[in-house]
This record gives structure tokens, C-alpha cells and sequence, in this order.
């Protein structure tokens, strides 16, 4: 059966929506106070994953900010008036689930995996470590030694160093180009008063996305909610409503008119490129042709970059290409990885398969293979509870709607080789970054 399950606009408090796919129902709640519950009740499954998401990540910090939403991912763990930050983990290890969180360039997710039994217990937990992280001054400080080891570890990374350069040289001063970790610079000089500001106001009713797949009862999740987020003093009966999702519009403020060519100095024994311009923003209406164009161009062992760059040529060991869509603006890029000497080659390769994509439509035999791969790994991925976590949250904060898998399935076989070519010559034309990472002299 094909369903398609409509969120409700975001500032609208709305009523239960429900819908149901293979056994699962899925139903959505807004309480009083803006909190939007969304859950997805799988049969049989005995385990349950739980997210609190919180409509803020890196490109929403502002001068004297930044690197706050990092540092609260850190620190909401570090404990609140009700538990030790040894209470928070023991909680969970105690029963033998999972915790962590997650920071992204729009949102933060806090999240758990336990037995769907341990369920209440994750929930009041982690609403605990929303609403009433204390921010300790002394926690801080020595949670700014692990952050700035975190980033000298990404930074010996050339792989997440030619990634966060390429986002930064694409993106320019947009808000976007910031990297979500925040630099050593910015984690040194933002003081606690900073980021308990930034705690405050981005950490409200009207901001908080609940997602919970598995073995969850609805009804009995939307009344603990309400009843955890009181606890932690959140004030559910003020008549606030949802913060709006973000602008669907182009948004290229900051962003350079001109492809830029940076060159950073490493002595490792790879070089690392990625070659690409601004992509698609995540509600784009072609990114499930963008999908198959991926899927084609850099996707899988039976790609052009893999087949041209590493089987025909043997010039590389990985090569793929890769898109990242956000609010009104997105990236696209094609990556390899190859000895410092092959490296101009290497660039003209990527530039080259992605010119000939947007000069003549991919092979019927192209098209089916790409579809088939999509298709398969868009029902692996929702195998498991976690995944479906955060495509329920994915979908209220981001999209605005949640498709079925058919649905998903039925959009992916839509795409022609028309579209493919049309969205390649979109990307071919813009302005043209290139980053390397590597061992190269003046």
C-alpha cells in the first residue's frame, strides 16, 4: 500500500496524524508547549531507540558563540542537579543499552538504544540532560581539553581535512562553511557564559523533536514526555507552538561567486582531492534524481570514478562522489585519494566524468543498476530501529513530510535519464572548487 504521511506546518500545534506500513503504525503529537512527539511502533521488535533532537546545529552560532552547540554535546552528558555524569552512564550500562549525540550544521540529536522494557528509563534520562544540564565551570574546562583533542585527531585525519576545507572553500562566510566542531581557536576563547546563553535560548519546548522507534507505545511515550520535560521545570502549558522549519529558499549569502583552489600542506604519504561546486538543498524536489546521478557517477564499485580512476587506471584506492543538502543550500563534490604525483591527473578524471554525465544521458543499463542499488539500500537502511529513529526526526525538523518506503521507492524509479543529465549539467556548470591535502612543496 502507498501512504503519505504530511507533517503538519511546523508552527501549527495539529492533532495525532497516524498511518500504517507493514504491521507499523507511526503517529505524530504537538504538545501544548510545541514538544512534537513522533513515534514509529515496529511488532515484535524488543528493543526501542529513542532521539531528542534540537532544531540547532553550527550555522545557527553567532559571534562569541561559537563552537557552543559542540560544547553542549559534550557537557549535557557531564550531569544536571538530578544525576552525576557516573549516574547518566551507569544508567545505561546498566541495562546494556547504548547513548550518544550527535552534531550537525542544523540539529543535535541526543539519542539511546535499550530494551523497550528500559524505555521510560532512557527517556527521563536523557530529558534530564535537555532541560537540566548544569554546565559546570570545572566540567567545562576539562571537556575543552577533550574537544580541542578531538579536533587535533580530525585535523591528522587528511581525509576530514580536504572534506572540511572543501565545505569551507565552497561555502565561503556562510554560515554553512563553518565546521560543526568548531576550531581550536573558537573552543579556547568561548567562556561558560557563552554557551549556558546558548543553552538557554536554543533549548526550548518550541525547538524539541521527541523520535522513538520499536517497541514504543505512543500514547505511554507522549505522557512521559510531558511529564520528564515538566520535571526539568519546561513549561508545556504556555500556548508556544513549533519554531518554524528553516527557509526553503536559495540562500547564497557569503558564498564566493568564484570557484576557489586551496592547497594544504601535510606530510602524509596520499594526497587527498575533492573537486566540486554548491549543491542541492535538502528539500530540493531533484534530490532523488541527485541520488541516482551519485549512485552512477562515484556510488559503488560499478561507478564511472571507481571503474575509470582505480580498475582501468589503477590511480587511486578510493574515489567516490558525495552530496550534503541543508536549508536552502547544499554541496556537491567528487573525491579521490592517490599518490602525490598523480594527483593533476586525478583532478582531470573527476572533472572529466563529470562533464561527460552532463554532456549525454547514462546508459538504460546505467539507470536500472542505480535504481536497484538505491532501492536496496533504502530498505537495508530502515532494517533496524535506530535508522527509523532518525527518519522521523529527519523528516519533522527538515522535509516537512514523511514518505512511505514505497513512496521513497516509487520517487527513486521516477528518475529518467533526462533528469540525470540535466541536474549533471546544473552541478557542471557552476562555479568549480578544487581541494587537495598532501605532501606538496611551494
Amino acid at each position: 500500500m502507498t501512504w503519505h504521511l504530511p507533517l503538519v506546518p511546523a508552527g501549527e500545534p495539529g492533532a495525532d496524524l497516524t498511518a500504517g506500513q507493514d504491521g507499523a503504525t507511526i503517529r505524530r503529537t504537538v504538545l501544548p508547549g510545541g514538544v512534537r512527539v513522533l513515534t514509529e511502533s515496529m511488532p515484535g521488535l524488543r528493543s526501542a531507540t529513542v532521539g531528542a533532537w534540537v532544531g540547532v546545529g553550527s550555522r545557527d552560532e553567532t559571534d562569541g558563540h561559537f563552537g557552543s552547540t559542540h560544547f553542549l554535546e559534550h557537557l549535557l552528558f557531564k550531569g544536571t542537579p538530578r544525576r552525576s555524569a557516573m549516574d547518566i552512564a551507569e544508567a545505561f550500562d546498566a541495562v546494556g543499552g547504548e547513548a550518544n549525540a550527535a552534531t550537525g550544521k542544523e540539529h543535535t540529536c541526543y539519542y539511546a538504544r535499550v530494551l523497550d522494557a528500559d524505555l521510560p528509563m532512557a527517556v527521563d534520562v536523557i530529558a534530564d540532560m535537555v532541560t537540566s544540564a548544569r554546565l559546570d565551570e570545572g566540567e567545562l574546562e576539562t571537556e575543552r581539553g577533550v574537544i580541542l583533542e578531538e579536533l587535533a585527531m580530525n585535523d591528522d585525519d587528511p581525509g576530514d581535512v580536504v572534506h572540511e576545507e572543501f565545505s569551507a572553500a565552497v561555502l565561503g562566510t556562510h554560515p554553512l562553511g563553518r565546521p560543526i566542531g568548531g576550531t581550536p581557536d573558537t573552543i579556547r576563547a568561548v567562556p561558560r557564559d557563552a554557551v549556558w546563553e546558548h543553552y538557554r535560548w536554543h533549548y526550548r519546548p518550541e525547538t524539541l523533536v521527541v523520535s522513538a522507534a520499536g517497541g514504543v507505545d505512543h500514547d505511554a511515550l507522549v505522557g512521559q514526555v510531558a511529564d520528564v520535560l515538566g520535571t526539568g521545570g519546561w513549561d508545556l502549558g504556555a500556548g508556544a507552538t513549533p519554531r518554524d522549519r528553516r527557509p526553503t529558499a536559495a540562500e547564497t549569502s557569503g558564498v564566493p561567486d568564484d570557484g576557489v583552489e586551496l592547497t594544504v600542506r601535510r606530510q602524509v604519504e596520499q594526497a587527498n582531492v575533492i573537486v566540486g561546486s554548491t549543491g542541492l538543498a535538502a528539500t530540493d524536489d531533484r534530490r532523488f534524481t541527485l541520488s541516482v546521478l551519485n549512485a552512477v557517477l562515484g556510488g559503488g564499485m560499478s561507478s564511472r570514478l571507481f571503474q575509470e580512476v582505480r580498475e582501468r587506471r589503477g590511480l587511486a584506492y578510493t574515489t567516490y562522489s558525495f552530496a550534503s543538502g541543508h536549508g536552502g543550500l547544499g554541496t556537491f563534490g567528487l573525491y579521490a585519494g592517490c599518490s602525490p604525483a598523480k594527483v593533476d591527473q586525478v583532478t582531470e578524471l573527476l572533472v572529466v566524468e563529470l562533464e561527460r554525465m552532463a554532456a549525454e544521458n547514462i546508459t538504460d543499463a546505467e539507470l536500472s543498476r542505480s535504481i536497484g542499488q538505491l532501492s536496496g539500500g533504502l530498505v537495508l537502511g530502515l532494517e533496524d530501529s535506530g535508522s527509523r529513529m532518525s527518519r522521523l526526526g529527519k523528516a519533522e525538523l527538515v522535509y516537512g513530510e514523511l514518505l512511505s518506503l514505497e513512496e521513497s521507492l516509487e520517487r527513486v524509479r521516477a528518475v529518467t535519464a533526462d533528469d540525470v543529465r540535466e541536474l549533471a549539467a546544473d552541478l557542471a556548470s557552476r562555479p568549480r572548487s578544487v581541494v587537495r591535502v598532501g605532501p606538496f612543496g611551494d
